[in-house]
């Protein structure tokens, strides 16, 4: 099952660091969302495969909104 990396706020995807494919580490940087003059970075919960990227840059997301799809590495 995919574990699903949510925007933990509504605002602006200022920067995406991965792409479908990727093999990420636990706490790597996916993304950067941009609220409130801030840069808030987004972390890898788990070590896995990115499934999909859901936003790209300039999209306007929600809070909860889902932003990437990882599938856990079975470690």
């Amino acid at each position: 099952m995919s574990e699903k990396v949510l925007a933990p706020l509504a605002g602006n995807i200022w920067q995406v660091h991965v792409k479908a494919g990727d093999t990420v580490e636990e706490d790597d940087d996916l993304l950067i969302i941009e609220a409130l003059k801030m840069e808030n970075i987004i972390y890898a919960p788990c070590s896995g495969k990115v499934i999909e990227v859901k936003v790209q840059k300039g999209d306007q997301v929600d809070e909860d909104a889902v932003l990437v799809l990882i599938e856990p590495s079975d470690d």
